[in-house]
């Protein structure tokens, strides 16, 4: 389960990420990215990819119950729990180790999941005849859409801020799926 990492002298490797949770993280970057660029400019490959979000948000539900060890939700309730502490701790620079996602990083997939199911589902009710033109149903759309890329952007800064201060390529480690552990 864990070897050298390569030119790492006192650290391994442990794989985390799943090659199905890893190609549904890109799957959904690439697919926010499409439905951002394509609103009353490409209509159609802009609701294609709000419907590919649904499927890819179904898909991370009942591999939030059936997936590996790290794609599971059984450790959401206590990291949610730790989330205030650890972000007041990163104002010093303490990160603490985690394997899987931290506690922020935690926090940061609930409301990403419950944001992307609010946009695309809003964004599907508007195509419909019973909610076309219904207002609260496109501001609705608008605002968590507007929403999810504020956070797509924290996400983007709190993945580079704590790989500096542990010095390791988290990015790195979402294509390859191994997080290197420093032995202390």
């Amino acid at each position: 389960m864990t070897k050298a990492a390569p030119g790492a002298r006192g650290a391994t490797t442990v794989q985390v990420w799943d090659l199905p949770l890893r190609l549904w993280h890109w799957a959904l970057a690439i697919l926010v990215l499409v439905a951002f660029v394509t609103p009353n400019v490409h209509d159609r490959l802009h609701r294609l990819a709000g419907y590919a979000v649904i499927a890819l948000l179904a898909f991370r539900l009942i591999w939030g119950f059936a997936g590996t060890r790290y794609a599971r939700f059984g450790r959401l309730g206590v990291r949610l729990r730790a989330a205030p502490r650890y972000i007041w701790n990163l104002r010093r620079g303490i990160t603490g180790r985690y394997i899987g996602l931290n506690p922020a990083g935690t926090v940061m997939l609930v409301v990403l999941l419950l944001l992307l199911a609010v946009s695309a589902i809003t964004g599907a009710m508007e195509v419909t005849v019973t909610f076309f033109g219904i207002w609260w149903v496109e501001d609705t759309h608008v605002y968590a859409s507007n929403a999810v890329l504020v956070l797509i952007v924290l996400h983007m800064l709190g993945v580079i801020v704590v790989g500096l201060l542990q010095r390791q390529n988290l990015v790195r480690a979402m294509f390859t799926g191994r997080k290197q552990l420093r032995n202390r």
